[in-house]
């Protein structure tokens, strides 16, 4: 058993049992109003350590998204963007994985005009897509390029962390297929987990730090130059034959 799924199972004894929807809100929240976390357990606060230098670029992670949160074609909640750089005369690829990072101070909920987004207890920010309109104004407010408005419901959509799976002690299932084990999921209010001492001992990174939203997915290895990127190219096969764009170079 690798490091994540022992210390998540161990920490994840408590987690309560549940559906993969979210129950709608009883009324509407006022626009540029934060509601109130609720669902969720308090006693966690779910977090992801992302080791940059154990990513491939496989992009397992990704099609095990699409296949278990039945993301539609050509959209993804999280993915891997590659990057062409060229040092002393090579060139070569990096590799950043990313996803909704589940901040502390999400800029995707006051923006909201009906409370569909929202944070639970546990520190995992959702959408109600009984309550969203498509507005995509928390599309528009998160710095990381992390949500989209799905072209099937016609609602916002972002990763959550696998909540589903999280609430019945599973891992989310871009940690479970990573190959490489780059991803580590867990809760930080366990001091003896694995994401709570690699973020105390490592000194991991996160994107954007001068946004101030206090990301709860962290890096190791990530370098500096690419601690703003969050674009890229997706080398994934799309079964839509879409031309991908050139790589970006750094």
């Amino acid at each position: 058993m690798d490091r994540s799924r022992r210390n998540f199972c161990l920490g994840a004894g408590a987690a309560t049992i549940g559906a993969a929807t979210v129950a709608a809100m009883p009324a509407a929240a006022a626009p540029g109003a934060v509601p109130l976390r609720r669902d969720g357990d308090p006693a966690h606060r779910w977090a992801m350590v992302v080791d940059v230098g154990k990513c491939v670029g496989c992009q397992a992670c990704t099609v095990a998204c699409i296949m278990e949160n039945d993301v539609p074609e050509n959209s993804f909640r999280t993915i891997v963007s590659t990057y062409e750089v060229t040092e002393q005369g090579k060139a070569g690829s990096y590799m950043l994985p990313r996803l909704c990072n589940h901040c502390e101070e999400p800029p995707c909920i006051p923006v909201c005009p009906t409370g569909a987004t929202f944070q639970r207890r546990d520190g995992i920010v959702v959408v109600d897509n009984t309550v969203c309109v498509g507005c995509a104004y928390c599309v528009q407010a998160c710095p990381y390029d992390a949500r989209f408005i799905n072209h099937e419901t016609q609602t916002a959509d972002k990763c959550t962390f696998c909540v589903h799976r999280v609430e019945a002690g599973l891992l989310p299932a871009c940690v479970e297929t990573c190959v490489g084990g780059a991803r580590i999921f867990g809760d930080l209010n366990d001091p003896d987990s694995a994401v709570s001492t690699l973020v105390r001992d490592e000194n991991p990174k996160v994107l954007k730090p001068e946004q101030g939203t206090r990301p709860r997915v962290f890096y190791l290895g990530l370098d500096p130059r690419f601690q703003g990127k969050v674009d890229g190219t997706p080398t994934l096969w799309r079964p839509s034959g879409e031309t991908h764009a050139k790589k970006e170079h750094a």
